[in-house]
């Protein structure tokens, strides 16, 4: 069946009259200060010190005396925390807003405020020389290499947790509520494409005590996998198979029943995901299931989670590798259709954000 490729609601109108425009823009243009405050603000404990005080509120002397910090960065970073929109104030008291509640406790939130902090912050200053020269001209301030996917295993500790925390955040809890669809028929053998620290071979080898899966990354990836695998009970049933996946000579093995790729081809071009899914298509069977996960910003429910992935693409082109994205669902399924797969099924809203395709070779 073709994809679904109904338009996203929003980003459609402009209702904003020129002063409440305005005031969007600057907010725009003390974006990066704005950010900053916020995160202070949680790192420093003084959302938490409002939050405590509840109903009541808090005043700034009261807020000095229990700070970790000075007296004068507590009061700069609460004047802040009124304009950004975590805190008011009424006689004297600041109270913690509901967006101050997300800043300080939301799961997705703090994941994002981490990543963009200790990934992407200083990388963003090169964003114009990425799109102009195609490269991730940013990934410079974290080291030397080609793509960032090189690096994962070698980037400073606190850099490597916030990458993974963001990463896991939107790929863990959606994994439980595929895995029936994967396994609704039987699957003796699954390649898993891209399979990164090994999470979904891991629940795999879990969820079916009789599945064989082979992981195939790049080696320093498998070298993580496979030192995360060593210990757990399915380990005998977890192969590695190191790969690059966009070497003109790279082939992936046959006779699997499933092939899953879970954002991961969102990390390569168009031209890239046409060529590595070919590869995919050559090694499938009849009856092989390609399963493929992804998070498309146009197939979302909510705004705010258009929003994020229309931000996210900015990581790829700045730091990940300088050409990919978060798809808009009609150029993927292009993709797919010119690799000579056809999309049999389609399910939106799978977890926080993504969407599961099940593909097949086209008949």
């Amino acid at each position: 069946m073709a994809a679904d490729t109904a338009s996203t609601p929003f980003f459609t109108e402009d209702n904003l009259t020129a002063l409440e425009a305005r005031y969007e823009a600057q907010k725009l243009a003390f974006g990066a200060l704005a950010f900053q405050s916020a995160r202070c603000l949680r790192k420093f404990g003084l959302l938490a010190l409002v939050s405590k005080a509840g109903k009541a509120g808090i005043d700034l002397a009261s807020l000095q005396a229990q700070a970790s910090i000075s007296a004068y960065g507590v009061r700069v970073l609460m004047e802040a925390s009124l304009g950004i929109g975590l805190c008011t104030l009424n006689e004297g008291q600041y109270r913690l807003t509901k967006t101050g509640i997300f800043v300080m406790r939301d799961a997705m939130t703090i994941a994002n405020f981490d990543f963009n902090h200790d990934v992407n912050y200083q990388g963003f200053f090169h964003l114009d020389e990425a799109i102009e020269t195609g490269t991730p001209a940013g990934l410079k301030e974290l080291g030397n290499w080609a793509t960032i996917y090189e690096g994962l295993s070698s980037l400073p500790q606190q850099v490597r947790d916030s990458w993974l925390a963001f990463d896991h955040y939107y790929s863990d809890g959606s994994f439980g509520l595929v895995m029936k669809k994967v396994f609704a028929k039987p699957v003796a053998r699954l390649l898993d494409v891209g399979g990164n620290t090994g999470k979904w071979a891991r629940a795999c080898v879990e969820h079916d005590e009789k599945v064989q899966v082979t992981l195939a990354d790049l080696p320093q990836q498998i070298a993580l996998a496979g030192a995360e695998m060593k210990t757990h009970p399915g380990a005998s049933r977890v192969s590695f198979y190191p790969v690059n996946v966009l070497a003109a000579e790279t082939t992936f093995p046959n006779g699997f029943d499933v092939v899953w790729m879970s954002q991961f081809l969102d990390c390569f071009s168009d031209a890239e995901i046409i060529s590595i899914l070919k590869k995919v298509a050559a090694a499938a069977g009849e009856h092989t299931r390609i399963f493929i996960m992804e998070t498309f910003w146009d197939r979302q429910e909510y705004e705010a989670a258009a929003f994020c992935l229309q931000q996210t693409s900015l990581y790829f082109t700045c730091l990940a590798n300088g050409n990919s994205q978060m798809y808009h669902s009609e150029v993927f399924s292009k993709c797919i259709d010119a690799a000579g797969l056809e999309i049999v099924d389609q399910t939106d809203g799978v977890g926080v954000s993504h969407t599961l395709l099940e593909c097949r070779v086209k008949q």
